[in-house]
């Protein structure tokens, strides 16, 4: 019984650690502009999406002998060219993901040190060598310390929380702004994603394959939880006075503090993209020269394309990355999932009610929240 507890813990975590990443300090921000409760709404309907569609993805992989990645079972259900539109899917979120990164690791690191963003480009580039140079290190795996980083996460947002409680004024958290009910839509979805790692889950369960529906469920439940603690605080300390990246909002001893733990957050978050983005390069596209190429210089060009330019912020770009991939991704899944339970090669430990009028449903609202993100 002690086993099977520690391993549906280490399922759930890993679950839970996919999802948290720095799209958490992008949540205040939007959930300020548009009202506290509006992100609240789309915090709890865009969470409850997630885990229906997670768990989708969890009866693909038990109906499958054969584990893939996502673009592989892509291609086992929906062909080659559903096997394309899905990798070029995650590739955009992944790609969006890392530039909002250097995007916040520069403005993070620019204000700890000067008090300003004034040199956010500099660290942009400063913290993309770092990296790179940890890249071609070999550290090519997080898991071992995949429980205690994600319970050290849960322990300093708990600790935050606490810490400003006694600060929050009720009155911040009723304003409201009609006009601009969508603008947590993206950066929501961002935040929420963590379709990659359920292959990884299906691994991770082995036999014990009716664990995996409950360690989905409360892997997605434990950040959107996180994530309404970590926004009450800021919306209901600072109103409308907070930065996109909210870990810059705070001055002081409390501020560097808040500040280091957005440059840690969003640097594991990149660490581990990274390496997911490389193993889809060398194993699903077999460019293993190139790999490094497309890991590594893409996002630096991308990054200095919209520094000079000013083609957008951090916000903007989560965004984009959450609505675009997470809309697509997730439309892609519920077809396999329709597609599998014709062709699957196994009976499942559970099944997902599942038709084309909720599939529909569901890619209306994703296309609603492309169009807003892309046109408003």
């Amino acid at each position: 019984m002690q086993n099977k507890t520690k391993k549906f813990l280490a399922t759930t975590f890993t679950l839970s650690g996919t999802i948290i990443g720095a799209g958490i300090l992008g949540l205040p921000y939007v959930f300020s502009r548009a009202g506290f409760f509006v992100g609240l709404f789309w915090l709890l309907i865009l969470g409850m999406i997630m885990i229906f569609i997670n768990l989708a993805m969890g009866e693909v992989t038990l109906r499958t002998k054969s584990i893939h990645q996502l673009p592989g079972y892509a291609g086992k259900y929906l062909g080659n060219k559903g096997k394309w539109v899905m990798f070029l899917s995650i590739l955009f979120g992944v790609y969006s993901a890392l530039l909002a990164y250097l995007i916040g690791e520069g403005q993070s690191i620019s204000r700890l040190f000067f008090g300003n963003i004034e040199y956010s480009l500099l660290f942009g580039v400063a913290f993309w060598m770092v990296m790179t140079l940890l890249l071609r290190g070999g550290l090519s795996r997080l898991k071992d310390i995949e429980l205690w980083s994600v319970l050290g996460i849960i322990l300093a947002l708990v600790t935050i929380f606490a810490f400003l409680l006694p600060d929050v004024n009720s009155s911040n958290l009723y304003h409201l702004d009609s006009g601009l009910f969508f603008v947590p839509f993206g950066v929501v979805l961002f935040a929420l994603l963590g379709f990659n790692s359920i292959p990884e889950l299906r691994r991770e369960v082995g036999e014990d394959k009716k664990m995996l529906k409950g360690a989905i469920i409360l892997g997605v439940l434990i950040p959107i939880v996180l994530y309404l603690m970590f926004s009450f605080v800021f919306v209901g300390v600072l109103g409308q006075n907070i930065s996109e990246v909210a870990t810059l909002a705070f001055g002081g001893i409390f501020g560097k503090i808040l500040l280091l733990l957005g440059i840690l957050t969003m640097m594991t978050s990149f660490f581990v993209l990274s390496f997911a983005l490389k193993d889809y390069f060398v194993f699903d596209l077999r460019k293993k020269k190139l790999a490094s190429f497309y890991v590594s210089f893409v996002p630096l060009v991308l990054y200095l394309l919209v520094s000079f330019f000013d083609l957008g912020g951090f916000v903007m770009i989560l965004g984009i990355g959450g609505v675009v991939s997470g809309g697509i991704t997730g439309t892609l899944i519920l077809i396999m999932n329709l597609v599998s339970k014709k062709k699957g090669d196994i009976v499942p430990a559970y099944k997902v009610p599942i038709g084309w009028p909720i599939i529909i449903l569901l890619g209306i609202v994703f296309l609603a929240g492309i169009l807003f993100e892309v046109f408003y």
